[in-house]
């Protein structure tokens, strides 16, 4: 019988450096003899990329926060039933740059759409499948959006003004928090060789609790 595989998302705010970060985790999983699937949100498969776009490209239309939070959803139903769930069920280790914390944080704590019509969305799309660990990679609002901006032109959401990164950022925390136990707050303002070495630190851990 085939041991289900963990599911563990990376969450933070913009420029924290989860693209980096999982790499480093997926690397790490590796050596520890474990198969791992990297992926992200939104997007993930074919059809949840082309949401992903819709998403994130730059307009002069406003979108309604109602549209945003339905197509996250609509993306993430296509994503966990088409590539995360095989995937935990062939007992593969699942990697995902973001996940329900992340709509949370940007649609709740950013755009101020009520927690209860997250959660009823997020019940309806997943069932009862959660994460099994959230790593959340920490960093004050302007240290990512200096980052972020470093990396070249930025899409819809980047764009925002730094108080919707700070009710984000806040968002987080607060979660985390409330579930320590789930969730691991990793400092990603501090540097690269330390961020990586705590990452990896996290990865053994969490293998090392399955044994």
């Amino acid at each position: 019988m085939t041991v289900r595989g963990r599911f563990i998302t990376f969450e933070g705010t913009e420029g924290v450096g989860k693209s980096t970060q999982i790499a480093n985790a997926a690397e790490t999983l590796k050596e520890l003899g474990i198969d791992c699937v990297v992926t992200r949100e939104p997007g993930g498969t074919p059809m949840a990329e082309s949401i992903r776009e819709l998403l994130l490209a730059p307009r002069d239309e406003s979108v309604n926060e109602l549209t945003e939070l339905l197509l996250m959803f609509a993306a993430r139903a296509q994503h966990l039933h088409t590539l995360i769930l095989p995937a935990l069920e062939r007992g593969q280790w699942v990697l995902c740059d973001r996940f329900t914390d992340a709509t949370f944080a940007y649609q709740g704590g950013g755009r101020g759409v009520p927690s209860e019509r997250i959660a009823l969305l997020e019940n309806l799309v997943q069932g009862d499948v959660r994460p099994d660990q959230v790593v959340l990679l920490d960093a004050p609002v302007e240290t990512g959006m200096t980052r972020a901006r470093k990396r070249g032109q930025l899409d819809r959401f980047e764009q925002e003004a730094v108080a919707f990164f700070q009710r984000i950022r806040d968002t987080y925390l607060a979660r985390a928090k409330a579930a320590p136990s789930r969730y691991s707050v990793v400092n990603a303002a501090d540097s690269l060789e330390q961020v990586s070495a705590h990452i990896r630190e996290l990865m053994c851990k969490f293998q090392s609790d399955l044994l």
